[in-house]
């Protein structure tokens, strides 16, 4: 174990360095070249941004991940040899389906993809994941359900993916807000699967934590005058949804975590904010008769922001408050029932979105009042 937690921090500093190295190319060429996101009226930032970040992830991410396997295979261990030889199938078809993702991400930030022709290849990596073994293949107790026959888990599987890589890409509305949830999720996912002794995916969580950091400093803290800011766009959302949808599954796949048995909330509880989210905004979208893949202002950012916080402190509200969700739910699978446990989750974002409802209402109320006064 001291070992993988060695290699972790080699991973993790190796992927933070290159990242950091990469951004500000791209920033360089983006500004030259005029590859920018413009601002509109669904928008959020007022002047124009280079969108490109997320180019940097999945390289820095795979190249030193896969530096590590090559010299693992070339050590004179024949325990760790052994290890990487029997784990390294289902890493294979990730980065397949995350190749798939990054080049559609990367057409859609330069020229504009259609939501339609993006599901498609949604769907396409979500199979390819599938294919290296990953299944939704155990419900683990929730509504009574354990064990799933391979008709309904591919399908569910499936839906799973194409679900947490739209939930990413969705919430990724302000400043950190994308990269802030997914870095917890890492961070979390890092913690699980050492203890889980799944070394090789703590090493994808970890080098997936290592390329997020970077992009949080440039994404929050950089200025557009100074040609420092950057967003990570669709090639950095996409990708790095399939890539927590992947951690997520393959926690799922787990019968006991440290004697917590209800894996399957473990496995899930980092992505309950955005995945929440996007059902509440479907429904919404529905509701009023629009396209429920059509963007507006609707997200839960965005009711925050109505409230009068400023982009940072929204961020980090959310943030924080993903942080707390995951550590009552592991905290709580040891000792409440899965369907429980995602019953009070339910229950703790619908009084939550309630009550922030109300609040804008009633500020909205107030400020019409003044106008009158």
């Amino acid at each position: 174990m001291i070992q993988w937690l060695l290699i972790d921090l080699f991973v993790l500093a190796s992927v933070m360095a290159l990242t950091g190295i990469i951004i500000p190319q791209i920033l360089l060429i983006a500004f030259r070249k005029n590859l920018f996101d413009t601002p509109d009226p669904r928008k959020i930032h007022k002047t124009e941004v280079p969108r490109l970040g997320g180019i940097a992830f999945f390289p820095s991410i795979m190249l030193v991940f896969f530096l590590l396997y090559g010299f693992g295979m070339m050590s004179d261990d024949k325990s760790l040899v052994t290890y990487l030889y029997r784990n390294l199938q289902p890493i294979c078809f990730i980065s397949a389906g995350g190749i798939l993702l990054y080049l559609t991400g990367m057409a859609d930030d330069l020229v504009g993809v259609k939501y339609r022709a993006k599901f498609i290849v949604q769907t396409l990596s979500a199979a390819l994941v599938i294919t290296g073994g990953m299944k939704i293949n155990n419900l683990h107790g929730f509504m009574g359900i354990t064990h799933l026959p391979e008709t309904v888990a591919i399908p569910l599987t499936m839906l799973v993916i194409i679900f947490i890589i739209n939930a990413i890409n969705l919430i990724d509305g302000i400043d950190g807000l994308a990269s802030g949830l997914s870095a917890i999720a890492c961070a979390f996912f890092t913690f699980v699967f050492i203890k889980a002794e799944l070394y090789l995916f703590s090493a994808l969580a970890v080098a997936t934590l290592g390329t997020l950091i970077p992009f949080f400093l440039y994404n929050v803290f950089g200025n557009p005058q100074k040609h420092s800011k950057i967003f990570m766009g669709d090639t950095g959302a996409l990708t790095i949804g399939l890539l927590l949808s992947a951690m997520s599954i393959s926690i799922c796949q787990i019968d006991t975590i440290d004697g917590h048995d209800n894996t399957a909330v473990i496995a899930f509880a980092p992505l309950l904010i955005p995945c929440l989210d996007v059902v509440r905004v479907y429904l919404h979208r529905i509701k009023a008769h629009r396209n429920p893949f059509l963007p507006d202002k609707t997200h839960i950012h965005h009711k925050l922001l109505a409230l009068g916080m400023r982009q940072s402190a929204a961020m980090m509200t959310i943030i924080g408050s993903s942080a707390l969700l995951t550590l009552a739910n592991y905290l709580m699978s040891g000792h409440v029932g899965i369907t429980t446990l995602f019953t009070c989750n339910l229950a703790v974002w619908i009084v939550a979105n309630t009550i922030l409802t109300h609040a804008i209402h009633a500020r909205e109320r107030r400020l019409s009042m003044s106008l009158y006064d």
